[in-house]
Order: C-alpha cells, then sequence, then structure tokens
C-alpha cells in the first residue's frame, strides 16, 4: 500500500474521532491544552492500537468481526449520545464531563471499530501493519486535537445547546457507522 493511500486511510478513519472531538470542545468549559492532549491521546492511541488488532485476529476471526463491528460502535456512540442529551436536559444531577476516562475509552473504542476493520483489511492485503497504524494512529491524534478547538468555538456559539447537539452527533455518528455496514455503502 502506497504511503499516499496510507495517508487517505487514516484521514478517512480519522474522521469519526475529528466529530467526537468536536463535540468534546462544545461542551467542556474552560478546556485547556492539556485535556486537548488528553482526547487527542485517547483517540489517537485507540486508532494506533485497533488496526494492529483487528491485523492480529485477522487470521482466525476475521468474518466474524466483520459481522458486528458496526453494531458495536452504534450501541456505544448512541449509549453515550442519549446520556448527554439527558444529561443537558437536566434530568440527571451529575453533569456530563467528556474528560472523563471511562467516557473517552468509550468512545475513543466507538470510533475506532472502523480502524479494526482496516486492520483485518491490510493483513488480507500482506500489508505490515506497523506503518500504517502509526500514521493512523498520529492523523486521530492530530484531528482530534484540532477538532476540540474547532468545537470550543461553536460551543461558545451555541451556549447550553452544546450538549443536546454533541449528543444528536454522536448519535449521527453511530447511525451512519450503522447504515454503512448494513448497506454497504
Amino acid at each position: 500500500m502506497s504511503l499516499f493511500s496510507i495517508i487517505l486511510l487514516a484521514a478517512a478513519l480519522a474522521m469519526d474521532a475529528f466529530s467526537v472531538a468536536v463535540t468534546d470542545g462544545m461542551i467542556v468549559q474552560n478546556i485547556k491544552f492539556s485535556d486537548k492532549i488528553k482526547i487527542g491521546l485517547f483517540f489517537g492511541i485507540f486508532q494506533f492500537l485497533m488496526p494492529c488488532i483487528g491485523n492480529f485476529i485477522a487470521s482466525f476471526a476475521s468474518g466474524y468481526i466483520e459481522k458486528f463491528d458496526h453494531w458495536i460502535a452504534f450501541i456505544l456512540l448512541a449509549f453515550l449520545g442519549i446520556r448527554m442529551i439527558i444529561e443537558a436536559r437536566g434530568e440527571q444531577e451529575i453533569p456530563s464531563n467528556p474528560l472523563k476516562t471511562s467516557t473517552l475509552f468509550f468512545m475513543a473504542i466507538a470510533t475506532s471499530i472502523d480502524a479494526l476493520a482496516a486492520g483485518i483489511t491490510l493483513a488480507a492485503i500482506n500489508t505490515p501493519i506497523f506503518f500504517p497504524s502509526l500514521i493512523i494512529g498520529i492523523t486521530a491524534f492530530l484531528f482530534s486535537f484540532v477538532g476540540v478547538s474547532i468545537g470550543k468555538r461553536f460551543g461558545d456559539l451555541l451556549g447550553n445547546k452544546a450538549e443536546i447537539t454533541g449528543g444528536i452527533v454522536l448519535i449521527l455518528i453511530g447511525t451512519k457507522t450503522l447504515i454503512e455496514h448494513l448497506f454497504n455503502l
């Protein structure tokens, strides 16, 4: 696989992480540089690891994983999105915190399911996995870091509706992933 193809793949895989990072930026008040790094690292590390994992399991379980990976992404993102909307409407006393480690963990997994499938695909075409995974991880980190900053600007414009908007975005990303896989789009 050419370097150009790897970069295009990395950019495509980073789009979901970018969208979620924009959402995180909209929600977090007074976001710090270290918060942007934390979000970028979560998405970048998972985007790096998932193709490696996909490549590893490709030899014995690729058909099985591909049958349900989109459902996992949909369920995780829909759950997080619905939770954010409920919290924004004041139906829970605990404010939403997308910087919470457990929340970032689930968002990073949900947005990197496609990277797992990419690792399976790279194994199928006999592409060594480390370099593409590194490019994918770095790209996700950069896209996420920038996404948080963009989201902060939108969050300032949206005010208290940012969390509801963010929840809707997460649900839409999960739905898009599910539809693309169900209908081979």
